[in-house]
């Protein structure tokens, strides 16, 4: 029988020799045994995860870790009192979340990402279509340039702008939406852009609740509030959410050292 032979390109996590017998039917996807994949099955030793449990962008490497079923270490970083671990693997930024792997470093959650993805393509998290790819990029970057924070970071004047610069981006992304009939932004499965307005939305109603204003309304936003049930409603997701009280106590008391220390000076 005629074989067809082809290697995927190394954006889509790893190099395979892919097999396709001509049939009657057409082709047939035929995979070598797992002892001859790369070794990435292997790589998961030595997997840390150096973030602290407010950050949203610590809990959105936690979903991607989680759904890719890579095993890995946390250790939980105060930021007032950095390890000396941190300040060795970040010496540039000194922030959070940053993965190790194999004693090499990985900085800033959506790079992180896109190295899950590059070194453990199971359960991809961007598309392999480059053009979808730059497509889910564009979303996580219109997410994160139109954050929230500043609303409860702010007072007056500029928290007004933080405010309706949050309810513009909500709006474009309710426009913009899962696909009807889909439960997520990547389809039928969660991918990088449900990953990172997940990020959001759970601290979305910790600001509101902390800062007094309120952003986002359920019936203004009907496909993200549906959006929101089914994203909580995975296990996997609500069991890596930090507790909403603890985070409202937390960004109350950040808040109001803020404010403090502003009027002081």
């Amino acid at each position: 029988m005629p074989q067809v032979e082809a290697w995927l390109p190394a954006s889509t996590g790893g190099i395979y020799l892919l097999s396709w017998g001509l049939r009657n039917s057409g082709l047939v996807l035929r995979l070598p045994s797992l002892s001859h994949i790369i070794p990435f099955l292997r790589d998961t030793d030595g997997v840390k995860l150096h973030g602290t449990w407010a950050s949203p962008y610590s809990t959105r490497v936690k979903w991607a870790l989680k759904l890719k079923g890579i095993p890995f270490q946390y250790i939980e970083e105060d930021l007032y009192n950095k390890s000396a671990l941190l300040l060795r693997y970040n010496p540039m930024h000194k922030k959070i979340p940053v993965l190790i792997h194999g004693q090499r470093p990985v900085c800033e959650f959506m790079v992180i990402i896109e190295y899950l993805d590059e070194m453990w393509p199971q359960y991809p998290l961007l598309p392999i279509d480059p053009y979808e790819r730059s497509v889910a990029r564009f979303w996580v970057k219109f997410i994160e340039d139109k954050v929230v924070w500043m609303v409860y970071l702010t007072l007056s004047e500029v928290q007004a702008k933080a405010m309706r610069d949050s309810l513009e981006m909500l709006s474009i992304r309710e426009e913009h939406g899962p696909n009807k009939g889909k439960k997520f932004f990547g389809g039928d499965n969660i991918n990088i852009v449900d990953i990172a307005f997940g990020g959001l939305a759970h601290w979305m109603g910790v600001v509101e609740e902390v800062s007094g204003r309120k952003m986002f309304d359920a019936e203004k936003f009907p496909r993200l509030h549906a959006w929101m049930g089914n994203f909580k409603s995975l296990p996997l997701i609500a069991e890596n959410l930090p507790d909403q009280g603890n985070l409202c106590r937390y960004l109350a008391r950040q808040r109001e050292k803020l404010f403090s220390s502003s009027t002081h000076k």
